[in-house]
């Protein structure tokens, strides 16, 4: 999976660098969309009474689209379309330093609950 990324990558970063001004506009919409889906899938696993490991995981996987799925559509487009498939890109690139991000930041808002901590 890890070598089909970074080929899709590879064969569209030349394009984000190129259209780097105009794909700028879209980053910060991924960012707040990242930043929104923490405390909205916190809730939702709480509200599910899940475990924090399953709350956790809830919030990756909210956080998440799996851009990278809609790429073949999106390159099949007509020229009209020619920024779609660098915002499909820009987008997986700002999830992945996202997810980053998340791997320290999530088990410090969502701590294990120690055995005396209620439920």
């Amino acid at each position: 999976m890890m070598l089909t990324l970074a080929v899709v990558v590879a064969s569209q970063i030349a394009g984000v660098g190129r259209q780097l001004g105009a794909l700028l506009l879209s980053i910060p919409v991924y960012v707040l969309f990242a930043a929104v889906m923490v405390p909205i899938g916190a809730l939702a696993g709480r509200a599910a009474r899940l475990d924090v490991p399953a709350r956790r995981a809830i919030v990756f996987s909210g956080a998440t689209r799996n851009s990278l799925v809609v790429l073949p559509l999106v390159l099949a487009l007509p020229a009209a379309f020619d920024l779609a498939p660098l915002v499909v890109v820009t987008q997986t690139l700002v999830e992945l330093i996202a997810m980053v991000i998340f791997v320290r930041l999530i088990p410090r808002l969502l701590p294990p609950r120690s055995a005396s901590t209620p439920a």
